[in-house]
């Protein structure tokens, strides 16, 4: 076999050193066509033509594991990662809380990605009962919030605005929910994705497409990237 001769070499080493640049300035000069997120839930056409209004989530006023209210209007600005649980449960709760950790853990230097754990269970799920759960998991203070509260509201807030159960109920004492589902909400309160909280790999999924949703901030706020 003939030696490479050296102008081979030279574009060889020029092209990998050229590729990577390339793909920079296409990312960073916004002309990719990289995918961005689904906008979850019902949408109104608005007013103008292609003004459309999108589902945002329902206002609510909840109480968190430290006593403080924690409203809808605490998650504006900020990306949130959403579930609904019980701290008793003994099935399906333990291995979600475990993969929201990972989220945590994926993005515990990102004060812009915070976790929201909503109680289906508020008569045992107490503020003290929430503080032992989340001091028990790790819970990184400002970061992670476990909220309890009216069972009817949250209930409320489960169905119509985060869409988790297409099962009817009144919030009573006959009423349940208990859910797998992993929400992804953006800055404006909008649903973003689902996914399964006891499969690994589609925790993995949310990983990574909590990493576009800041990137669709990032272009939105000019930047060139990220990371």
């Amino acid at each position: 076999m003939k030696p490479a001769r050296p102008i081979t070499k030279i574009l060889v080493i020029a092209a990998i050193l050229t590729i990577p640049s390339i793909a920079y300035l296409l990312i960073s000069t916004g002309s990719n066509d990289y995918e961005r997120l689904e906008i979850f839930g019902p949408r109104d056409p608005g007013a103008n033509p292609g003004d459309t209004i999108y589902h945002k989530l329902t206002p609510f006023i909840l109480t968190d594991h430290l006593g403080n209210n924690f409203s809808s209007s605490d998650m504006e600005g900020n990306i949130f990662v959403a579930e609904f649980f019980f701290a008793t449960c003994k099935t399906i709760c333990p291995k979600m809380t475990m993969q929201m950790k990972r989220v945590q853990e994926a993005y515990k230097d990102s004060p812009d990605i915070r976790l929201v754990s909503y109680t289906v269970d508020p008569a045992k799920d107490t503020v003290a009962a929430l503080a032992e759960y989340a001091r028990k998991h790790e819970a990184i203070s400002g970061k992670w919030f476990f909220l309890t509260g009216d069972k009817k509201e949250i209930y409320d807030l489960a169905r119509k605005g985060y869409f988790v159960s297409a099962q009817e109920g009144d919030g009573g004492p006959h009423d349940f929910i208990h859910t797998s589902n992993l929400v992804l909400i953006d800055k404006e309160l909008r649903i973003r994705g689902y996914y399964d909280g006891l499969d690994y790999e589609d925790v993995n999924r949310l990983i990574d497409e909590i990493k576009v949703l800041q990137w669709e901030y990032a272009k939105q706020d000019g930047k060139n990237s990220i990371w």
